[in-house]
């Protein structure tokens, strides 16, 4: 008879630690930096993962103005919205997105990769998207995040 007994340790949110790592997004691929920050914002990096608590850290984002997209995505690509009126869909091209709000395509890329519930919400604020290099959270001390 075997003695020895397993326990699967489950976190829970009173022993989260939560890291602030910041993120030059300059010359990055969209995409590909989404799906980076999104699993830091589940916090799926970490050993201690559990799918039911928010597990993840903060993430900076600076230089969201300068990321790229590969091919010819600029002028193909287009976002959606319906006003819910007959006839009120909007499309807006990925180039006119960057000119009048740079910060919207990553915001818009991340949480399209979070979950769609009240825990997606929750993991989607500690996301911070800047359109230049500086950022308000020093005091934070964040680290460079290693892509």
């Amino acid at each position: 008879m075997n003695t020895l007994s397993y326990k699967t340790v489950s976190a829970k949110k009173e022993t989260v630690e939560r890291s602030w790592f910041v993120v030059d997004a300059e010359d990055l691929t969209v995409g590909r930096l989404s799906s980076k920050i999104a699993t830091t914002l589940m916090g799926k990096h970490k050993p201690s993962f559990t799918s039911h608590v928010d597990t993840g850290d903060y993430v900076i984002v600076i230089n969201a103005e300068k990321v790229k997209f590969t091919g010819n995505k600029w002028a193909d690509k287009e976002y959606q919205r319906y006003s819910g009126y007959p006839g009120g869909q909007v499309r807006t091209a990925a180039i006119e997105v960057l000119a009048k709000k740079p910060t919207a395509i990553l915001e818009r890329s991340v949480r399209g990769m979070l979950p769609k519930t009240k825990l997606g919400d929750a993991m989607y604020r500690k996301l911070f998207v800047y359109e230049g290099p500086e950022h308000p959270h020093a005091a934070q001390q964040p680290q460079p995040f290693k892509l």
